[in-house]
């Protein structure tokens, strides 16, 4: 039963990565970030390993997200 939720999440995962590279927009490539890290979370929780599903939350959720966020806000949008 684990295995079929660990490739029904690996599916997800694959997703939401294609989702954020071919995506136009900036922003909704971002908002799926945290989506992302929390599914690798979710795996590595599953596999039994605390301390990098510790790691990947705070990283991907937090920090990086934020920067990301922070740094479209203070960037010019530029149309084509």
């Amino acid at each position: 039963m684990i295995d079929i939720i660990l490739y029904i999440l690996i599916i997800f995962l694959a997703l939401t990565a294609f989702f954020m590279v071919f995506t136009k927009d900036m922003l909704s490539s971002i908002i799926a970030l945290p989506i992302f890290g929390s599914i690798l979370v979710v795996i590595f929780v599953i596999l039994q390993a605390p301390s990098a599903a510790l790691a990947e939350a705070v990283i991907t959720a937090g920090l990086t997200t934020g920067f990301f966020v922070i740094t479209i806000n203070k960037t010019e949008m530029q149309n084509d």
